[in-house]
């Protein structure tokens, strides 16, 4: 692998490797291949490799790096990278943020704070180009022996048979063949494996065009995010400014559905409309794109044996950080099921409530999306009234700051789901049934500080509020104490958790809590597990 920093873009290069199964005489299985190597399909590959499973990783290209693409990044994210081990230098890296403020014109509609409480390892959210995110992962996907990462592996052709489904793949040393137990679909909005199986999607193409440009400079701007609403230098459109760590700034620049896109993407255009935003500030143009988007889905994600997974699943627009946040949490949603189901530890219908979950999650994100952009971009003069007086009564009132929409930034979904164990009593605090389990800051026995998510295992786990003897568990189900392997001396996980002495919580191996008592009772553990096994 080598990298180049060029004038305009950081390339990563990778080498193409004939595989053993290029020269089987019949074409070899594998108990999972995953065709895309972007951030979601490296994260889906990591996290079964974690978890014991061989994972044969396809990708069409040799190189990562072709402009910055999605920046974005959430808490909840992170703490999923986290768990797969890079999390940490991620945030390092990447720009912290979680001040966002919406203006109109120059004047200050009102400004938000992420993530107001304290207590959490992550931060809201970072800011780092994509590059750098697919580089950190693919770093991580060759330490791993489970994971055959194949570089300019093209799948020209799909058959799906009654327990596998067969690839055709075209290399530089001509086509091959190989059997997939399970297939996972992580190749982008122009998925080919979409096109194979005749799939479509369902939902709104939005005509507004957008212009992203990336553009390097020194500046003293604030770290967080900036939406302004008609802004005087891009009258009657919208503008967005977010930092990205190497001194580059992404501005996102409202067009109108009219626009000529070859025209706009001319460099002396862009740099024009900058200079109205920026004065004689000096920068450089790193990159530039118009876009156009999309708010739509498959009306299922599970095929089979075939199952999408980010963008080729499902399209949002990107104000709000909806597309690749969702994607890798689809991966990690998939990946302790599939790897159950593969174990024999639970049946094929657990992979059902992949479908049933994130589906939910594609229709929280479209609906999300889909109100942004309407605010944004409003369809008719009626629209545009409406949008303008909410913005002249924000800065006054409440309500119509609750209704001002530049993009409802990322969060994770709280799943409705069969695998959730109700509850018996009631439950106060921020932990939600079928939602990731709050963070909290502990300390450990040893005195050393820590941080729960982090502490966590990456499969089901029993925290129980120290009160007496701990209780007696099921195999495979690992037990936390909070009270003595873990401490509160903060109150944190208390407040959060609403716990009280005996209390006990049982999470998913994706950290989704899944049931909870007053008092703990080893039966009815047994039976949470159970369920959220799908059994």
């Amino acid at each position: 692998m080598t990298s180049a920093a060029g004038e305009r873009k950081t390339i990563y290069h990778y080498s193409y490797r004939r595989s053993r199964d290029q020269d089987a005489h019949v074409p070899a299985r594998h108990p999972v291949v995953v065709v895309g190597a972007g951030p979601v399909g490296l994260t889906a590959a990591i996290d079964l490799a974690l978890r014991g499973v061989p994972v044969v990783l396809l990708d069409d290209s040799d190189k990562i790096g072709e402009g910055s693409r999605g920046i974005c990044y959430a808490k909840r994210t992170l703490e999923i990278l986290d768990r797969l081990g890079v999390g940490e230098g991620l945030v390092e890296q990447g720009v912290t943020w979680k001040l966002g403020k919406v203006f109109l014109g120059d004047d200050l509609v009102y400004s938000f704070d992420l993530l107001p409480e304290d207590g959490h390892k992550m931060p809201a959210f970072i800011n780092l180009q994509q590059y750098y995110l697919e580089k950190a992962l693919v770093d991580r996907a060759l330490a791993l022996d489970n994971i055959d990462l194949r570089w300019r592996n093209k799948v020209a052709g799909l058959e799906q048979r009654n327990d596998d489904v067969r690839l055709t793949v075209e290399t530089p040393d001509g086509p091959y063949q190989i059997d997939a137990d399970w297939l996972i679909a992580a190749d982008g909005a122009r998925s080919s494996i979409r096109d194979f199986m005749g799939l479509g999607f369902r939902g709104v193409t939005f005509e507004d065009k957008f212009l992203i440009a990336d553009i390097r400079m020194t500046a003293d701007f604030p770290t967080e995010r900036r939406f302004w609403f008609d802004p005087p230098f891009h009258s009657g459109q919208s503008a967005l400014m977010h930092r990205q760590p190497d001194n580059v700034w992404r501005i996102d620049l409202q067009l109108g559905p009219e626009a000529d896109v070859e025209a706009e993407q001319k460099p002396e255009r862009v740099t024009a409309r900058l200079r109205k935003m920026l004065g004689e500030r000096d920068f450089e143009l790193e990159w530039v794109s118009i876009y156009r988007f999309n708010c739509r889905r498959l009306d299922r994600f599970l095929h089979g044996r075939v199952i999408f997974v980010g963008d080729s699943a499902h399209q949002v627009s990107p104000f709000g950080a909806r597309g690749a946040n969702s994607g890798v949490q689809d991966a990690e949603n998939l990946g302790w099921k599939l790897a159950a189901v593969i174990a024999g530890e639970a049946g094929p219908g657990l992979l059902e409530s992949y479908d049933l979950e994130r589906r939910q999650a594609a229709d929280e994100n479209i609906a999300h999306s889909t109100r942004s952009t309407d605010f944004i971009a409003p369809h008719s003069p009626a629209e545009q009234n409406l949008r303008n007086a909410v913005l002249d009564l924000a800065p006054r009132c409440d309500f119509a700051r609750r209704m001002v929409n530049s993009g409802r930034l990322s969060v994770a979904t709280v799943y409705d789901t069969p695998l959730s164990t109700p509850d018996e009593e009631s439950f106060a605090g921020s932990a939600r049934l079928g939602a990731p389990v709050p963070d909290a800051r502990m300390r450990k026995a040893d005195g050393t500080n820590c941080h729960l998510v982090s502490e966590l295992s990456d499969g089901f786990e029993l925290l129980y509020v120290k009160n007496g003897v701990a209780p007696s568990l099921p195999d495979g189900i690992r037990l936390t104490e909070i009270g003595t392997g873990l401490l509160d001396d903060r109150g944190y996980f208390a407040a959060r958790f609403d716990a009280t002495p005996g209390a006990a919580y049982l999470l998913r191996p994706d950290q989704h809590l899944c049931a909870r008592w007053r008092t703990c009772d080893a039966g009815k553990v047994r039976a949470a597990r159970d369920r959220a096994l799908g059994r």
